[in-house]
């Protein structure tokens, strides 16, 4: 028995690359070494369900160039490869777990993380990753420098709008000019905050858009509906959008793409509880996924900075994708 959700496991084109579904693995961190042979084979995992694009975690671009090469990289690459996915990378400003914020950075750190980023999307370029994400959401950093109530810089990256807009936009105009078409370039944005509104953020997604992005990732994206709030950005502009939140739900997912509001949808604590969620809805099995609770277990264990579980688990099912 196939699946009735075409529109989820429709192939879909960006750019060179051509995507198996619509599904995307969002970047979920695990908290192992993602070098290491169980966060390769973590990886390895998520793209053998059958999700089209496997983002890996937010990585601090301290340690790209460092600890993490081509060498290291590669491997990890090659899993999700092998698997039949594509594979991008969470760009993360500074060390995931350590803390700054926009009115404590010199104008030279700054720029010492604009070419950090350049430096570390080469390395993922090399490394064999299809795409790169600067991670623009949730409150962190660069995110920071866009919300008018944690930015009280009076200096170009602060203030007016467009100056609030620099710090992302010159990431990603680097990465850009660094990597040119061999690399696409994703973007997580939070729509909407305290502070400012949809207006505002897609000024912000024009000037990300016109200095590469090629792929919106909007995060989150519920509102009253599914991809509600990532509806604008798909209207507004010629890229394509992911929308996050609620896609667990296959119906959710095939009306959110169907009606226009997205073109990818992101799967995220339901593909720690089952991996194979895709394979098993695109082949009629929906009885067979083991459903995410919403117990938060994965989260008490990213909380404690230990490698993350799910309480649906029975045994460990990473285990067999270790090599």
């Amino acid at each position: 028995m196939m699946s009735t959700f075409d529109e989820i496991f429709s192939t879909f084109r960006i750019g060179s690359l051509e995507l198996r579904n619509r599904i995307v693995c969002p970047p979920l961190v695990q908290c192992r070494p993602i070098t290491s042979a169980e966060g390769v084979a973590w990886y390895r995992r998520l793209a053998a369900g059958g999700a089209s694009v496997v983002i890996v975690e937010a990585t601090g671009i301290p340690g790209i160039g460092a600890e993490l090469t081509v060498e290291t990289l590669g491997p990890l690459v090659a899993a999700i490869h092998e698997q039949g996915a594509a594979a991008a990378i969470q760009l993360f400003p500074i060390p995931f777990g350590s803390e700054a914020d926009p009115n404590t950075l010199s104008v030279a750190d700054i720029d010492g993380i604009v070419e950090q980023y350049a430096l570390a999307a080469t390395i993922c370029r090399d490394a064999g990753f299809d795409g790169v994400e600067p991670h623009g959401a949730h409150g962190y950093l660069i995110n920071q420098f866009f919300m008018p109530d944690k930015n009280a810089r009076t200096d170009e990256y602060g203030g007016s709008l467009e100056d609030r807009c620099r710090f992302g936009v010159r990431i990603v105009e680097r990465i850009k000019a660094a990597t040119g078409d061999d690399l696409l370039i994703f973007y997580r944005h939070t729509p909407v905050g305290e502070a400012y509104g949809i207006d505002d953020s897609l000024e912000m997604a024009r000037r990300l858009v016109a200095a590469g992005v090629g792929v919106l990732d909007i995060s989150p994206a519920m509102g009253e509906r599914t991809a509600e709030l990532a509806a604008p950005f798909k209207e507004a502009l010629d890229v394509p959008v992911i929308a996050v939140g609620g896609m667990d739900d296959p119906a959710a997912a095939r009306e959110a793409i169907r009606d226009g509001r997205c073109d990818l949808v992101a799967v995220g604590r339901q593909l720690i509880a089952d991996a194979e969620w895709p394979d098993k809805v695109r082949t009629g099995r929906t009885d067979e996924i083991i459903t995410c609770t919403e117990c938060n277990e994965c989260f008490d264990d990213l909380g404690d900075w230990k490698p993350v579980g799910c309480s649906q688990w029975d045994g460990d099912p990473v285990a067999p994708f270790v090599r």
